[in-house]
């Protein structure tokens, strides 16, 4: 079945800034674009994928993308990480994908073993794979069969809303829980997370991990 990853971007300058004065904006920006690149070369070593698909307004991410061989969608309105989510998912049907992997830009430690595992599921049409994020409250991946099987809400309660989505729309609905997608970064409590995880994987995230020791330097 082919298989298309979606991954929303937001505009470096406007993202992650409920890292607070933890990072500041600059920085905020580098790793930020940092934490993109090495997602997207995490998703490049997944044989299972038959593409990726950028959704993006912001001209850096877009350009990393192009060089990865993703597909980009242009999001001229940046309505937020679900209506992006809907952008790729139509470019996915498409381009005749039969499933869809929705997954964040800040998941740098993603793990493309993971990743691969999750993708060899056997599950049955129409179906929805959530990805739980660390407090098991959100969502941080989402594994639709078809792509159109639920429209994705995210944000805070998105676990309970795709569930209830799913059962819904008549989807199964599995729960598969991935600790290296299960670790975005949103807050000071997320970095310190993504710092442990990094350590004890040293041959991953190298950009993101050259960002964070370049703030542990300043």
């Amino acid at each position: 079945m082919r298989t298309a990853a979606v991954l929303p971007v937001k505009s470096f300058a406007n993202a992650k800034q409920r890292l607070g004065d933890a990072v500041g904006g600059s920085d905020r920006e580098d790793l930020a674009a940092a934490m993109v690149g090495d997602v997207l070369a995490a998703l490049r070593a997944v044989a299972q994928l038959d593409e990726v698909i950028v959704v993006t307004a912001e001209p850096v991410a877009a350009g990393e993308a192009e060089r990865a061989g993703a597909v980009v969608v242009h999001d001229p309105d940046e309505w937020g990480q679900s209506a992006a989510a809907n952008r790729g998912i139509d470019a996915a049907l498409a381009r005749d994908a039969g499933r869809a992997l929705l997954v964040p830009g800040d998941c740098p430690a993603l793990d493309p073993g993971e990743v691969a595992r999750l993708l060899a599921r056997d599950d049955e049409t129409p179906s929805v794979v959530i990805v739980p994020d660390r407090h098991g409250s959100g969502t941080n991946a989402l594994l639709l069969a078809p792509p159109g099987a639920v429209e994705p809400s995210f944000g805070t309660g998105s676990f309970a809303r795709h569930a209830a989505r799913a059962r819904a729309a008549g989807a199964a609905v599995k729960v598969c829980e991935l600790p290296s997608l299960g670790l975005d970064v949103d807050t000071p409590d997320d970095l310190a997370a993504l710092r442990r995880a990094l350590a004890a994987r040293p041959d991953t995230a190298h950009r993101t991990r050259a960002v964070l020791s370049r703030l542990v330097a300043a």
